[in-house]
């Protein structure tokens, strides 16, 4: 293919998972061969339906979605799939390919290194930590070289080091690249223009620039357009002011009337139709609630070297208002900590009886996806009260529709946005959060940073994310990787 020849293109493509609730309206774009571009858009617009569409996974209602031909379409998702989990790690890349190659094990270990990472390939996906998966994910993708690359929250989980290295493959890959993310220095040292999904018109602008630029460059037009709108609102209004005094007036008045009434209708036809910017949750305040005791003592860790466990003596007492920092590369054992500690199955790790505990797990494992959204808050209170849900709900943006949808329905971002809102009706005395920037727009991140530094109750923190962690007051750091030399 030529230099710049288009690559996919939607044209007037409508779609929706239901008819009240269209996710695509007639929406068309274009997207040329090797530019690396940001899907944008708030958290539940339906980015990830757009990969989808673009993968034949989903069909539009209407309109047509046309690819160029023979080109091959490569997604690193978010999740690994439960399916995969029991897989060796030679298992699950042989998925990659419909013909298994010979040099297969070669091919493993070079897409491995483009993420900083190797693995035994006779090692079961299931048992690497959520930041390991992360890298086996994106290598699944990058190992199938292919002409259409689309990374659905690839930085998720990934440490400074993994960031670092898939940068810098995708500065160098030499095809298309459409990246759903977050994370704005990530974007911005890529990215060359933003497709934005506007969750409540269901269209797609492109913009050309890098992600900060057009960040800015849509804000201040949304700002353009309510003051054009506001001097036009004033307009219309002193006109038809005008039109009812002069309208039972004789003669040259009632024809003056006649003309003001053109005017309004003018006006009102000059009205911009202003892009609702995407909305940010408001301020909150988790409860916590009272507990006299130490909440947590961990006496010893497991901390993970070459794949290897390595039992470590520490000493820490967590009490309320105590907040902790988990630190380490991805792989050393920070979510296996919390995730042991938050089961009670470890005695090095033991939260006291009766403290009451909320978990934030990177993948919402600890979510029931059968239920529905309205159903996942009612769980969190002793006598659900329908308006205090309801208000909650709205708070983290999970309207009438969203809480009517199942769990596993909901975004991602809106699946994290409601275990926020559940620690909210359940005051817990003690808060474990594994990654709680995942998925999460980050207009929202200020607020959660806020709402966490001012936690009364104990707190627990695995994030790679420094700018959210900095926001934060931390009383103590644990640091796996300085426990073993």
């Amino acid at each position: 293919m030529a230099a710049g020849n288009v690559v996919a293109r939607f044209e007037e493509v409508s779609f929706g998972y239901t008819t009240e609730n269209p996710i695509l309206d007639e929406a068309s774009f274009s997207i040329r061969e090797d530019v690396k571009l940001t899907l944008m858009g708030q958290n539940g617009a339906g980015k990830s339906t757009i990969f989808k569409l673009i993968t034949g996974e989903l069909k539009p209602d209407k309109g047509s979605i046309h690819l160029a031909a023979g080109a091959t379409i490569a997604t690193a998702k978010q999740v690994m799939a439960r399916e995969h989990l029991t897989e060796t790690v030679r298992e699950y890349f042989a998925h990659a390919f419909l013909d298994v190659p010979h040099n297969l094990d070669k091919r493993i270990a070079d897409a491995l290194e483009v993420v900083n990472f190797s693995a035994p390939l006779t090692k079961p996906v299931g048992d690497f930590s959520g930041g390991q998966q992360a890298r086996l994910l994106l290598a699944f993708a990058l190992i199938q070289q292919p002409d259409i690359l689309l990374l659905d929250e690839p930085t998720n989980n990934l440490d400074r080091d993994g960031i670092d290295h898939l940068t810098a493959f995708l500065i160098m890959y030499p095809k298309t690249v459409l990246v759903i993310s977050h994370d704005a220095d990530f974007l911005n040292c890529f990215t060359e223009g933003v497709l934005h999904l506007d969750v409540y018109t269901g269209k797609v602008e492109k913009y050309d620039g890098n992600y900060t630029d057009v960040v800015e460059e849509i804000s201040a037009r949304v700002e353009r357009d309510r003051a054009k709108n506001a001097q036009l609102l004033k307009t219309i209004q002193d006109r038809k002011d005008k039109v009812n005094f002069f309208a039972h007036k004789g003669g040259k008045m009632r024809k003056l009337a006649s003309k003001l009434k053109d005017e309004v209708a003018e006006a009102e036809e000059n009205m911009v139709d202003v892009r609702q910017d995407d909305r940010t949750i408001g301020d909150f305040t988790i409860p916590a609630q009272p507990f006299p005791e130490a909440i947590v003592t961990i006496s010893h860790v497991k901390v993970i070297q070459h794949h290897e466990p390595h039992t470590v003596d520490v000493n820490v007492t967590l009490r309320r208002n105590h907040h902790l920092l988990i630190a380490g590369p991805n792989g050393i054992g920070k979510s296996t900590l919390l995730r042991t500690l938050a089961e009670g199955s470890d005695d090095g790790a033991v939260i006291t009886k009766g403290v009451t505990v909320g978990y934030y797990k990177q993948d919402f494992s600890g979510l029931d996806f059968s239920q529905t959204a309205y159903a996942s808050l009612a769980t969190m209170m002793d006598e659900p009260d329908n308006e205090t849900i309801r208000r909650t709900g709205a708070k983290f943006l999970l309207n009438g529709d969203a809480l009517a949808t199942t769990v596993g329905a909901l975004s991602e971002g809106q699946k994290g946005l409601l275990c926020f809102a559940r620690f909210v009706l359940q005051a817990p005395n003690l808060l474990i959060f594994d990654e709680p920037t995942n998925h999460i727009n980050f207009r929202h991140l200020p607020v959660i940073a806020k709402a966490l530094n001012a936690y009364e109750g104990c707190l627990i923190v695995v994030s790679h994310a420094e700018d959210f962690v900095k926001q934060i007051r931390f009383d103590r750091t644990l640091d796996l990787s300085t426990l073993i030399k």
